[in-house]
């Protein structure tokens, strides 16, 4: 089930709303949000908190507004937050930690398995004199956007939330992709929260909605979110009508991601059984392809072939490609994927320049 006749490949952002989203977005009830009387925002950011076993939640306009709201809420003007180098809000918040909350961040090593070393963490940690910031936060990321959609264990994320307990810090999880770790792991959602203080939801990636994030935490937490939010221009009016998709990601969207892990897998197996391409890793719905960079065939140069055959997928360096499945990516056109690399990768089509392809003989079926 193509996106207008694309197999795109580039993020699970692309997903668009499904029938029955779009549906409850025309009959959602709406009040004004600002005055706390939107009563489907209300039963989404429910929902939120007893899902994830918190005490509160709080709607917002996208996952990097979240994780900004999440920062400013537990660090002050100075204050030092411990992140991975490799984190979506190290790498790609727009510096709003810094720029907005004048929080100093602290980047440690991201692991290739997206852990932080438990030692590095513990060695980012300030001790108290003068000279330094104060640490107050230290935040993950689950699943790693950047480090092959990697999953943290429940186990993991404990270790890291005693160490930050014994220091007085608190945790943030960067959980944009929550739900898949989830769903690799087989565990409920509340493996990961019941240590940690925070956690943001992101709606609209595999979850299919149009827009929004979740933000969850304590109450007293929220209260602060809450002001945060005010303050960025993130309080909004008649948001039930957003909302309402929202709540069609929870109650229907989540169990079906292990089909996107499935197809995930699919790919990574192909990709792999390909001369010239490499899959390190597939635990979820993301899988990162690696030319052998001693080939002249550089990413772009496949980006080229997969666009002539209405195939969208993201290169995130001159040897490197990204695809993410999502419930718009059916099984069949993955075997159309692999089939169009195999085709590209076996023969000189590149240098030729050939026309589009329907078929190749090099990608077998198992």
């Amino acid at each position: 089930m193509s996106i207008n006749n694309w197999i795109d490949l580039r993020s699970d952002t692309l997903t668009v709303p499904t029938p029955a989203m779009r549906e409850a977005m025309a009959s959602a009830e709406v009040g004004d949000d600002v005055y706390g009387e939107d009563p489907t925002v209300n039963k989404l950011q429910e929902m939120a908190a007893a899902k994830t076993g918190m005490e509160a939640a709080l709607f917002v306009s996208s996952g990097t507004q979240g994780n900004l709201l999440a920062l400013l809420s537990h660090c002050g003007r100075g204050d030092e937050l411990i992140l991975g180098d490799q984190s979506h809000i190290f790498l790609a918040e727009a510096g709003g930690s810094a720029a907005v909350g004048g929080i100093h961040p602290r980047a440690v090593p991201s692991q290739q398995d997206g852990t932080l070393k438990l030692n590095d963490i513990k060695a980012a940690i300030r001790g108290d004199n003068e000279h330094y910031p104060i640490t107050k936060l230290i935040a993950l990321e689950n699943t790693s956007g950047v480090m092959y959609g990697s999953v943290l264990t429940p186990d993991y994320v404990t270790q890291v939330s005693d160490i930050a307990r014994s220091h007085n810090l608190c945790v943030h999880i960067d959980g944009a992709r929550i739900f898949n770790a989830c769903v690799a792991q087989g565990v409920d959602i509340k493996a990961y929260t019941q240590h940690i203080d925070s956690i943001s939801i992101c709606l609209s990636k595999g979850l299919s909605a149009p827009v929004g994030s979740l933000l969850c935490g304590s109450k007293a937490f929220i209260h602060k979110a809450h002001r945060a939010r005010k303050l960025l221009g993130g309080a909004t009016r008649q948001a039930g009508v957003l909302a309402a998709a929202g709540i069609v990601s929870l109650e229907q969207m989540i169990d079906r991601l292990s089909e996107d892990h499935a197809n995930a897998r699919l790919l990574a197996n192909g990709v792999n059984r390909i001369p010239g391409l490499n899959v390190k890793s597939a635990q979820s719905n993301i899988v990162f392809i690696d030319i052998d960079p001693t080939l002249p065939i550089k990413s772009g140069d496949l980006q080229k072939q997969l666009t002539s055959n209405h195939i969208k997928m993201g290169a995130f360096s001159p040897t490197r490609l990204r695809a993410v499945t999502h419930c718009y990516v059916e099984r069949a056109e993955i075997e159309e994927v692999l089939q169009v690399l195999a085709h590209s990768m076996a023969n000189d089509a590149i240098a030729k320049n050939d026309h589009p392809i329907s078929t190749s003989p090099y990608f077998q079926k198992n």
